[in-house]
């Protein structure tokens, strides 16, 4: 793995617009007595209140940490617990006081739901095409709008299959292999848009990495003076 994708999913592991979060869809909070643990889910549920309660309390000990956390990791390739201490301890004051108890009036939280495949399926997809070409209108339609479509899903291929039938057959051919080639030309064109973005943004990322450590060290050396 890079050091730009360190930075990357340092910079977004908070943050549930991004892929990198998905881990946060995966944890149920739980009531043990007087205390609330965290356990993890074998699939992605429902976002509701405590899924981002748990996004809040990530961003809040991540704060502006992201690029040492990123910079320790690709220096120093700890292991799970290090990488613990070295956040929850050493950057930040997280670990350093015991959380309180439950008030006996809390109210429980909302069971974990799985969340439907098609619904996990869809928004992946929906979050893949952010930044390209058009893709906020898909933002038109809501989640469960596009789901309800007729052409989408598997209903769309026997459509198909229906039209296909009613033209001779060489015609078809012939149309299905213009289709072809202008799908092609559209997935190069819209692959050179995405890869070009994401030099871009490499170099954006990287830039900035450099002028944040240059900057924390200046203000060393000054503290020093």
């Amino acid at each position: 793995i890079s050091e730009y994708q360190i930075i990357e999913i340092a910079e977004n592991v908070c943050n549930l617009k991004k892929e990198e979060a998905d881990w946060i869809l995966k944890i149920d909070i739980v009531e043990q007595g007087d205390k609330l643990e965290l356990v993890e889910q074998n699939a992605e549920g429902i976002c509701n209140t405590e899924c981002k309660t748990i996004e809040r309390t990530c961003q809040e000990v991540m704060g502006y940490s992201d690029t040492d956390v990123a910079e320790y990791i690709y220096t120093s390739k700890p292991d799970v617990e290090s990488l613990t201490n070295y956040l929850c301890k050493d950057l930040t004051k997280a670990c350093k006081t015991k959380p309180p108890p439950l008030p006996k009036d809390r109210t429980p939280g909302e069971p974990f739901v799985p969340k439907p495949t098609k619904e996990a399926e869809m928004e992946k997809m929906l979050r893949s095409m952010e930044g390209m070409p058009g893709a906020p209108n898909m933002q038109m339609y809501s989640r469960e709008e596009l789901m309800n479509m007729k052409n989408f899903g598997g209903d769309a291929d026997d459509d198909e299959d229906e039209d296909e039938d009613q033209f001779p057959s060489n015609l078809g051919k012939v149309l299905r292999d213009k289709e072809s080639k202008q799908t092609d030309w559209k997935q190069k064109i819209i692959k050179g848009v995405k890869d070009a973005g994401e030099t871009l943004k490499r170099h954006a990322t990287k830039v900035s990495f450099r002028v944040q450590k240059w900057w924390k060290g200046f203000k060393a050396a000054q503290s020093k003076s």
